[in-house]
């Protein structure tokens, strides 16, 4: 057993966990200080994930891996008290303000976002390359960081302005256009990471709403070349 405790979203969360490799996967993010909430991951929880990972895959994963995405599943429960949504996504800052690209696995998402720093260089700073954080507020959305940033561990320990939200879709040629919000509530939903307590729904539910009401929506049909990402930044910028 390892205990410890994690920043995200600027609230402070003791876990207990099993194994000490948890604790490494979450560097960057470590803290002390008063917690918001603590949590434990129990056998019981790894058993679920490896359920889980069973129907999805046809096979198991490691014990160690499960008790990541145990942890991610409980962390992101704890923070929608804090008008927080788990999100699937690479976001990208550019000049402070952060866009999130968003697709089913294997689209492309981080090729794209890989683009952009390409084209715009230290301009352009990860903010999450697979799960951010969205914390919905009064005045906006704020895209976070959190240890969950991909194979490649693309990320930061930041909070940044989310302008817009785009869904990202293969193509050979390049174009995009803005939606209304009730274009992209399927993808909201199929993005976003739902609590299997049915008591959070309601909560889930009110956040997704006020998700949709505050950032602009695109899609996105492009290629892999430079170009896709000129074409996308332009239009998302308002240039």
């Amino acid at each position: 057993m390892t205990k410890f405790q994690i920043e995200v979203v600027g609230h402070r969360v003791v876990v207990k966990a099993r194994f000490e490799t948890t604790r490494a996967h979450c560097a960057g993010f470590l803290c002390d200080g008063e917690a918001d909430f603590s949590l434990e991951i129990t056998p019981e929880d790894i058993a679920f994930e490896r359920e889980e990972s069973l129907r999805r895959n046809g096979r198991a994963d490691q014990d160690t891996y499960l008790e990541l995405i145990a942890l991610l599943r409980k962390v992101s429960e704890g923070l929608l008290e804090y008008d927080t949504l788990l999100f699937h996504g690479s976001v990208i800052a550019v000049d402070g303000t952060a866009y999130l690209f968003t697709a089913p696995s294997g689209t492309g998402k981080s090729t794209h976002t890989r683009l952009w720093r390409q084209m715009l260089g230290s301009r352009a700073v990860m903010v999450n390359d697979d799960k951010p954080f969205l914390r919905i507020t009064e005045t906006g959305v704020l895209a976070c960081g959190s240890p969950w940033n991909g194979k490649h561990r693309l990320g930061t320990n930041t909070s940044v302005p989310l302008k817009a939200i785009c869904i990202l879709e293969r193509g050979e040629e390049n174009e995009i256009h803005p939606i209304p919000a009730r274009e992209a509530l399927s993808a909201l939903f199929q993005q976003s990471a739902r609590p299997k307590d049915r008591r959070r729904i309601r909560k889930y539910m009110e956040l997704l709403d006020r998700l949709s009401r505050g950032v602009e929506f695109y899609r996105l049909c492009c290629n892999m070349d430079l170009e896709a990402a000129r074409v996308a930044f332009e239009t998302m910028c308002g240039m």
